[in-house]
């Protein structure tokens, strides 16, 4: 009678992957949302519903990125938050759009 292989365990790296799969589409909508409001606040037409949904979609992805090891991003999205969550946000816009850029890079290469 031949015996079975023990089942391995998923290690943690694994598990962290299948859960990036899982919510990426989620995270890559919230990245499209600060890309339009940060284009938006560069033609100058920023609207309080696209700033609160871009402060609301900085914040979830600073609060997720650093789980699967992209801290960088993380300190990126918290810089959206911080100026999505101002009225009238006070970094440039091309400065913005540079760091959410590169949010949507990092975001890319994980995959």
């Amino acid at each position: 009678m031949a015996s079975n292989p023990p089942a391995t365990k998923p290690s943690i790296a694994d598990a962290l992957n299948r859960l990036w799969i899982r919510f990426l589409p989620e995270i890559e909508g919230r990245i499209t949302i600060l890309e339009t409001a940060s284009q938006a606040l560069a033609n100058s037409s920023l609207t309080d519903e696209q700033r609160e949904e871009a402060h609301a979609a900085a914040h979830k992805l600073s609060g997720t990125l650093g789980t699967f090891g992209l801290d960088r991003g993380t300190e990126l999205a918290r810089r959206a938050e911080l100026e999505f969550e101002k009225q009238s946000p006070s970094v440039v816009p091309a400065e913005l759009t540079a760091w959410i850029s590169e949010l949507g890079l990092l975001v890319r290469s994980r995959q």
